[in-house]
């Protein structure tokens, strides 16, 4: 390459948010860049790749309305692009940057499955436990297709041990009502008057409240409670110094990202900085974009391992197709087929805020992106278009990010 061509390849890469070489330390990933030096440009189709994948993120955030989001394309533990627009907090008029906390809403149960899992492989439980065994204010549900003890841990894993979808479906649509129910008391004096609602096994349909339970299996297992739970053995090997559940240390609130929701162009802010209560383990997530980025890189295989492969790969294996062509469920990980590959995924909304990651474990090419705004037009939902056509343009760009 001459040096022309590889200064004009090095201004694109700066143009893109790409660095050569560039990528995050799975130790403390937040505050610790590798130099963009000393690495070899990017060559051919990879640059224009990305460059379509940067042009489409920022134009679908623009659609949708987005406040302020972000995105990160990784292979492995080496980042291939970091793009951050707009405001993570219109009313202090802070920018979206590296260093923001965004809300991860149910990306969080991913964590969570992993974090059974190791339980499963240190043999502290079986994915046939019947969940009663660990939950047993359980054995208070109404269950017409059996007795409830035959719901296992691998049902609410699968998302087909027939529970409801929302956790509280008893209030929460006032301003002054919490976000979700705060205590574990709450839920379980509901449990009574809640029905399993199809034969456990049968199919699929999405239940906030089943990783709940899990949440609560991993507490009676460990002693701990969740959120400890998961800092020992998830957040601490990974160097995830910057992620937490809930509301923010004091020092880290300044960085917090605000949620927006409403009409495209009328957003107003969402609850800030919020608890989500006794729904920690599905959707409490807190964390800036590089510590998903190391996320994607432990599922990839790179860096710090906490689960083995076998068991990740058992995670990825179809269970039962979801309500969308080409998709199925694993243990709580989404598998899509999309040009000729088996993605690894999953999504989050909450307060506002919208989130999506998706993997290809063989070439360890992936994304993770995240928005502080759900808004409509006329009714429809635009986060779910901006999704749509980012997962169109990176399955487009992805065979020019495999190899070295």
């Amino acid at each position: 390459m001459t040096r022309a061509r590889a200064i004009g390849a090095l201004a694109l890469a700066m143009a893109l948010g790409i660095g050569f070489g560039f990528g995050f330390s799975l130790k403390g990933e937040e505050g610790k860049r590798i130099s963009a030096a000393g690495a070899p440009p990017a060559a051919g189709a990879r640059p224009r790749a990305l460059e379509e994948i940067s042009s489409v993120f920022k134009s679908s955030m623009s659609e949708a309305g987005a406040v302020g989001a972000g995105l990160i394309v990784v292979r492995g533990s080496k980042t291939l692009l970091s793009s951050y627009v707009g405001l993570a907090d219109r009313e202090r008029g802070v920018a979206a940057s590296p260093d923001i906390i965004w809300h991860w809403a149910s990306i969080t149960k991913t964590f969570t499955a992993v974090r059974l899992m190791q339980l499963r492989d240190r043999g502290k439980l079986a994915l046939s436990d019947p969940i009663v065994k660990y939950v047993p204010e359980l054995r208070a549900v109404h269950d017409a297709f059996g007795d409830v003890s035959e719901i296992t841990l691998r049902h609410l894993l699968s998302h087909s041990a027939g529970f409801r979808s929302p956790t509280f479906p008893w209030g929460g649509d006032r301003d002054w009502h919490p976000a979700e129910p705060t205590r574990w008391e709450q839920v379980a004096a509901m449990l009574p008057y809640t029905e399993i609602l199809f034969k456990p096994g049968s199919k699929y349909s999405y239940s906030n409240p089943g990783i709940v339970f899990l949440g609560r299996t991993i507490e009676a297992l460990t002693g701990d409670d969740y959120e400890v739970a998961m800092a020992k053995d998830v957040f601490r090997p990974l160097g995830l110094s910057k992620a937490f559940y809930d509301r923010a240390p004091y020092d880290l609130e300044k960085d917090m990202a605000r949620g927006y929701e409403g009409e495209i162009g009328a957003v107003k802010p969402t609850r800030a900085n919020f608890d989500s209560g006794i729904t920690v383990s599905n959707g409490g997530l807190d964390a800036p974009l590089p510590a998903l980025a190391a996320w994607l890189a432990f599922l990839a295989g790179d860096g710090p391992q906490i689960l083995s492969r076998a068991s990740l790969e058992e995670m990825w294996t179809p269970v039962l197709p979801t309500e969308k062509p080409g998709e199925s469920i694993g243990l709580c990980f989404f598998l899509r087929e999309a040009g000729g590959t088996r993605w690894v995924g999953h999504s989050g909304d909450q307060n506002g805020f919208r989130s999506r990651f998706w993997l290809d474990p063989k070439t360890k090419v992936g994304f993770v992106a995240v928005m502080n705004t759900s808004a409509t037009k006329g009714g429809k939902d635009l986060a779910k278009e901006a999704d749509a056509r980012l997962f169109e343009a990176f399955v487009k760009a992805a065979p020019a990010l495999a190899g070295n």
